[in-house]
């Protein structure tokens, strides 16, 4: 798993370009955890923008266990950021407004020349969940497969409904400013690994990427680790959403996966309309119709996220993950997700820091069992 967190002012709840400073403080404790012989891995990574801090959990195979691991990066990336005055707060966008700063590099600066205005304003914080698979064959199946389900992923994790001081009347517009890049979004059927790998070598090689790491798809296989990346997520509000959209992905391409050893076709659904469920996903998250994965009409947002459920419930089983991911579902569907959250706290509180610091502290809170 990869979350981006925003860094925040702990009075204010504005935006702080500290990223540096807090890097600096997880590396001093990684040094010293190291010659005390404590095991303490160098999990923190810089991001496109000084105002965020990105960490890496270690591959497991548990969910118990990669909750543990949310718990505890989020409250060491905390311990860290409280050291430069700042707060980590797990949000997809600033509900403040905020002029980002780049961070430093030559990649970087690469990027900021190369798309202006975009890049100036991409500060989003999203979730990647990456999950193992045999091979770059299976890989490829998996992504030809998984396509239309992506979008409720999406509604599900939504936790960016404001932009720049106002509600953006949006459950994600991270999504949306996230799309604003050439290489983002859904892609087609690629029907074989070597199709996919002429795809993203001709995309590198048109000029307008800077290199692989550029190819945003909305899942791909991962240029550093033998996975498949799914890339859709906001950054969840709270660490038990997290652990479910890692559940439900996990089994997805599992799902897939068995699909295509069994021999069976990937959908047919183009990728127009698989932009139509993206972005209704982003407008209503879990409180409007989203497009239903199998016939691409609206539905009720619960009728596609227990479509969605259906449809990887074998795989939940056979991972032990279906009673939790049941449950998860159930509170999740009741509850709502991180824009509901976040417009609440608006009412409670009455204005946006009140939003920013709020959920700074569910970011850090413990989650239930």
């Amino acid at each position: 798993m990869e979350e981006e967190l925003l860094l925040v002012d702990a009075s204010t709840g504005e935006p702080l370009a500290v990223s540096g400073a807090v890097l600096a403080a997880a590396d001093r404790c990684a040094g010293e955890c190291s010659k005390g012989r404590q095991e303490q891995e160098h999990v923190f990574e810089k991001e496109l923008q000084r105002e965020q801090v990105e960490f890496n959990t270690k591959p497991v195979t548990e969910m118990g266990e990669l909750r543990d691991e949310i718990v505890r990066w989020r409250a060491e990336a905390s311990r860290h950021a409280a050291s430069a005055g700042a707060l980590v707060a797990a949000l997809g966008t600033s509900p403040l407004p905020v002029r980002p700063s780049l961070s430093a590099g030559k990649r970087y600066r690469w990027i900021a020349e190369q798309f202006c205005l975009t890049a100036q304003e991409q500060l989003t914080c999203g979730c990647h969940v990456h999950v193992a698979v045999e091979s770059d064959a299976e890989g490829v199946a998996v992504l030809d497969r998984i396509r239309p389900w992506l979008p409720v992923l999406t509604a599900m994790s939504a936790n960016s409904p404001f932009w720049q001081g106002a509600d953006s009347g949006y459950a994600s517009y991270r999504s949306r400013v996230w799309d604003r890049l050439p290489s983002a979004g859904p892609e087609g059927v690629f029907g074989s690994a070597d199709r996919y790998h002429e795809h993203v070598r001709a995309m590198v090689d048109s000029g307008v990427l800077h290199d692989e790491g550029m190819i945003y798809f909305d899942a791909r296989l991962s240029a550093t680790y033998p996975t498949v990346e799914v890339r859709v997520a906001d950054v969840c509000l709270e660490a038990g959403t997290t652990v479910l959209l890692a559940a439900v992905v996990r089994a997805l391409v599992e799902t897939a996966a068995r699909a295509w050893r069994a021999g069976e076709p990937p959908a047919r659904i183009g990728t127009g309309l698989l932009r139509l469920a993206a972005w209704r996903a982003g407008r209503s998250g879990l409180d409007g119709p989203l497009l239903h994965p199998r016939t691409m009409r609206e539905t009720a947002p619960a009728d596609a996220v227990l479509a969605l459920y259906e449809y990887v419930r074998e795989a939940l089983v056979d991972h032990g993950d279906r009673d939790r991911v049941s449950a998860e579902i159930a509170v999740l569907l009741d509850r709502g997700n991180g824009a509901r959250a976040q417009r609440a706290l608006l009412s409670e509180r009455g204005d946006l820091a009140g939003v920013v610091l709020g959920c700074a502290e569910l970011t850090t809170a413990e989650p239930a069992s």
